[in-house]
C-alpha cells in the first residue's frame, strides 16, 4: 500500500509539474511555431528549462529537502531529467510520427507516461538522502 506521505509528495510534485508544463509548452510553442526551429530541439529546450524550474520548486516545496549538496543534487536531477527527455522525445516520435497524433497531444501523452519515471526516480534517488 502507498503511504499517505508518498501520495502527498506526489500531489505536490504534480502541482510543481503543472507550472513546469506551462514553461515547457510555452517555450516549445514559441521556438517551434514562431522561431521555426526543429520540433525535437524546441521540445528539448522547453523540457530542460522546465526541469530547472521544477528542481527549485520540487526541492523547496514538494520534497521539503535540505540537503546541503545542492550542486550534486541538481546534477542528479538534471541527469534524471535528461533520461526523461529521451523518453519524452521517443514517445512523442512514436505517437506523432507513427500514429499521426497531433504534436501537442502526443507531447501530453508522453508527459503523462514520463511522469511515472521522473517521480519514482526523484523520490528514490534525488531526494532520498538528506
Amino acid at each position: 500500500m502507498i503511504s499517505e506521505a508518498i501520495v502527498y509528495k506526489l500531489v505536490k510534485f504534480m502541482l510543481v509539474g503543472i507550472g513546469g508544463t506551462l514553461i515547457d509548452f510555452g517555450i516549445t510553442y514559441i521556438l517551434k511555431e514562431r522561431v521555426k526551429i526543429n520540433k525535437y530541439i524546441a521540445n528539448s529546450i522547453g523540457y530542460m528549462s522546465a526541469a530547472t524550474s521544477n528542481y527549485i520548486f520540487t526541492r523547496i516545496w514538494a520534497f521539503d529537502n535540505t540537503n546541503p549538496e545542492i550542486l550534486t543534487q541538481y546534477l542528479i536531477f538534471v541527469t534524471i531529467s535528461l533520461v526523461g527527455l529521451g523518453l519524452m522525445n521517443l514517445f512523442i516520435w512514436i505517437f506523432h510520427e507513427k500514429f499521426k497524433v497531433n504534436f501537442y497531444v502526443a507531447k501530453v501523452m508522453a508527459l503523462l507516461i514520463v511522469l511515472v519515471w521522473t517521480f519514482s526516480a526523484h523520490y528514490t534517488i534525488t531526494f532520498s538522502l538528506e
